[in-house]
Parts: C-alpha cells; structure tokens; sequence
C-alpha cells in the first residue's frame, strides 16, 4: 500500500528502472497476491521468501538474502518503507555495501523502545541518506536526533496517494450490501477492526482483553472484524 504510489510514479520516468523486492515478511501468499492485485502492482521481481520467525530470525534471513540479491543486481538505489524487520535488515544490507538508501515515512516516532517498530524506525533514520517524512513532527524528531536538514525531504503521506488513487473503487463496491450494512439509500454504523501486530495476537491473555472489549463496544456499535491470518493462528 505505501509502495503502490512510489513505483507507479517512478514508472512515469524513463531513466528509472524499478524493482519491486518481496521480502516475504508477510508470508499469506494469497492476501499477498489480494494487495498486488487490488493495487495495480506488477508480480515482485523477487520474494525472498523469508517467512515467519523471532525479530533476529527474520531481520538475520532477510538481511543475508537481501545482500545477496544486491551484489548480484547492484542498484544505483533502495528505497525502504515503513518500520517493519525487513525495512531494518534492507537498510543494514544496503549502507554495508555502500548503496545509498532512501527512506519513506522517515522520523515518525512512538517514543517507546519496546516496540520493535520503534527500534527499526531509529536505525533505518539513521543509516539512511535520503529521509522522505509525512509531517513536521518527523522532520522535528530527526532533526532532534542529528540528521542532518539536507537529507530531509517534507513530501507528505503515501498513504494519502494511495487512498486517492483507489477511493472511487472503494466507494463503488458492493461489501456493504454483501454484510448488510447498507439497506437503500443510508448506512448503518459499524466499526472495522483489524489485529495483526505480534504483541497484540502472539499473548492469548492480551488478545481476549483486546476481544473481550470489542464484545463491549459491539453492544453500542456492530463491529466487522476482519481476521488477519496471523490472528487466526
């Protein structure tokens, strides 16, 4: 969804050449091919096929996979999204080799260490030559941690793009009436809810606090609760 807007904008241009790189941190294959396929992506050039694991086991494979692929390809360019393991492990693979790196969603900030995301973030800000940033609360926080002002690039969120690009199809589909929320012309209220980070659904004691309160707010509201895989493990 963050890469959707990148690649197709760069796509415009004929003096880039793009490659999509499929780590396989998120290993669903098909809600892996639903996202593709719904966002107008082309098949990733290659899937790392990393799969699941503990933080170290994934960012250790993804890293070795990643510098792999970089010595043979050898790119003028990585771009990294986000805050996720593999956005770490690409970021590591690529400044170790003397590509440089570009960041996008760089300098968001949760402000706890114990989110892995949080770590990830700080490091991939870090080691990176070019931090694209969503706001002026990141570009504050980066320059709060010595980097330096000429790397820093205010652009705005992707997700915004993405959210244009595909908000005519949202507002055209028929889900509603599939879930019968929709009837003639008005909707009922509902809420949508989705858990896929680990340390909500990984703890089975934290998971039924987070679903015991979902039963709680569908007494006022109805609640559409939409399974990620992981959860349903």
């Amino acid at each position: 969804m963050k890469v959707a807007p990148v690649y197709n904008e760069l796509n415009k241009y004929s003096n880039f050449i793009s490659r999509i790189i499929h780590t396989g941190q998120h290993y669903d294959l098909n809600m892996s091919r639903t996202f593709f396929k719904d966002l107008n992506l082309p098949t990733p050039y290659i899937n790392l096929g990393v799969g699941s694991g503990t933080h170290a086991e994934q960012t250790g494979r993804v890293l070795i996979a990643y510098e792999k692929l970089l010595i043979k390809e050898e790119p003028d360019l990585v771009i990294v999204v986000g805050d996720v393991n593999s956005t770490l492990a690409c970021s590591l693979a690529s400044v170790k080799l003397g590509i440089p790196l570009a960041h996008i969603e760089a300098g968001l900030r949760s402000f706890d260490r114990e989110m892995p995301e949080e770590i990830n973030r700080i490091l991939t800000d870090q080691v990176s030559d070019f931090l694209f940033t969503t706001c002026e609360d990141a570009n504050l926080n980066l320059k709060n941690e010595g980097i330096s002002e000429d790397k820093i690039f205010f652009v705005g969120n992707v997700m915004i793009d993405s959210l244009q690009n595909h908000i005519n199809k949202a507002e055209n589909s028929n889900i509603l009436e599939k879930l019968g929320l929709r009837k003639k012309n008005s909707v009922n209220k509902f809420a949508l809810v989705t858990l896929h980070r680990p340390s909500n659904v990984d703890d089975r004691d934290i998971l039924k606090g987070i679903l015991n309160a979902l039963n709680e707010i569908a007494k006022r509201i109805e609640v559409i609760f939409v399974a990620h895989p992981r959860t349903l493990k």
